[in-house]
């Protein structure tokens, strides 16, 4: 096999993130944050409606593997309470508060970010001899900073978040749209992710071989679904692209 490229998934494969919607504390810094735009409301409140519109977002959504949309639930929260104040805001700061309300829920549920050991000096030496993209299930105002933050966001393209798309993996439209932009066949490109059903199971409906991270998140095992080689550590990856370029 002649590898090309090689798509990564980014939270549990090549970051480790400890995330807690469920936190009260993310919905008092969000209440406080909105009061300043003149939409009060309690924490439980914010929660309420947070909650309640990603329901509703997900049950709207007709797709099979349906993503929500971050920047919209605070968008229609916005929308719902805003006062006279908040009206009289600039019309630019109005615009990008949705988004800047997205960043800090996820700032503020967020309680590791950190790189698994080996995947900076992995990812270096990688791209100088393949064409390095990303297939993530994340929201587009959390995927691209969130990899800036860990030092990794120049060595990919296109990095291809399913919030942009409203669908998630393993839909093979990511896939698709990925393998178009790095304009390459499923022959020529590996698939290295955390999840056997997201990754592995996405990745093989368009015969991408693919390369497992059994790390500390995802699914272990999904019906169907076996991958092409299993690390156990990220550097590992080496030695699996030596194994299918031998082949």
């Amino acid at each position: 096999m002649i590898v090309k490229g090689i798509i990564f998934d980014i939270n549990g494969t090549m970051t480790d993130i400890l995330t807690d919607e469920a936190d009260d504390e993310v919905y008092r810094v969000i209440s406080n944050l909105m009061s300043y735009q003149g939409i009060l409301l309690d924490p439980a409140e914010v929660k309420q409606c947070y909650f309640q519109t990603l329901q509703e977002q997900r049950a709207a959504n007709v797709e099979r593997h349906p993503e929500f949309d971050a920047v919209e639930i605070f968008r229609k929260m916005m929308t719902q309470h805003a006062t006279d104040f908040t009206n009289a805001l600039p019309a630019a700061k109005l615009e990008q508060l949705p988004r800047l309300l997205a960043e800090t829920f996820r700032a503020a549920s967020r309680f590791r970010l950190q790189l698994y050991p080996g995947v900076d000096e992995t990812i270096r030496q990688l791209h100088q001899n393949y064409h390095l993209a990303i297939i993530s299930d994340a929201q587009s105002a959390y995927a691209a900073p969130e990899l800036n933050a860990v030092g990794l966001s120049s060595y990919f393209d296109p990095i291809i978040v399913s919030g942009n798309f409203g669908y998630r993996k393993p839909d093979e439209r990511l896939f698709t749209a990925a393998l178009k932009t790095m304009k390459m066949e499923s022959a020529e490109v590996l698939y290295v992710g955390n999840d056997m059903y997201c990754d592995v199971f996405g990745a093989q409906q368009l015969g991408i071989k693919t390369v497992f991270f059994r790390s500390n998140q995802g699914r272990q095992e999904a019906a169907g679904a076996e991958p092409d080689y299993i690390i156990y550590n990220f550097p590992e990856l080496l030695n699996a692209i030596r194994f299918f370029e031998s082949r």
